[in-house]
């Protein structure tokens, strides 16, 4: 059976207009926030970690050591609001975090979807399928808040899904 990648095109787009808006901002931009939200830098440190979380820990996927979150369970950029990151950093952990759904994406079957996982310490279960559609909605959600503190700063908006360049 092939693998569910081709289904998450979408997903894969909106990662990279996510690493590209943030690639653009400087370090005072990416230290903006409103009342009630976090730092930019603090957002997309949180989704980033929040990809290693689920897909490590909760799913027992491999590559976490390859990220900056080797412990995403208990320890977060969001965690540490004294140690601000810039768009190097938070690159890095978009793309490694990135990497790890990518491989998913290109491993898992439509089979494998429904397979249950407890979730430690909870009486939560999870399936592949359950924590895609989290993932999806949570990156998102959170380039929205980044797109609406970019706003109110004057400031263009990430645009997960503006139409892509014409081909010549």
């Amino acid at each position: 059976m092939s693998s569910i990648g081709r289904f998450y095109d979408g997903w894969r787009k909106a990662n990279s207009r996510l690493v590209e808006g943030v690639a653009k901002l400087s370090d005072d931009q990416l230290a903006l926030q409103v009342p009630g939200y976090w730092p930019i830098w603090a957002i997309a440190g949180h989704v980033a970690g929040a990809r290693v979380f689920w897909l490590c820990d909760v799913l027992k996927e491999v590559g976490a050591e390859t990220t900056p979150f080797t412990d995403s369970a208990h320890d977060g950029w969001e965690d540490h609001l004294e140690q601000p990151r810039g768009a190097a950093e938070l690159i890095g952990a978009l793309e490694t975090s990135w990497q790890i759904a990518e491989r998913c994406l290109a491993t898992w079957t439509p089979d494998m979807l429904a397979e249950e996982f407890p979730r430690e310490g909870t009486a939560q279960i999870h399936t592949r399928q359950s924590v895609l559609m989290r993932l999806i909605t949570h990156d998102s959600f959170h380039a929205g808040e980044i797109s609406m503190i970019l706003g109110m700063h004057g400031l263009p908006e990430i645009d997960l899904w503006r139409p892509a360049p014409p081909t010549v």
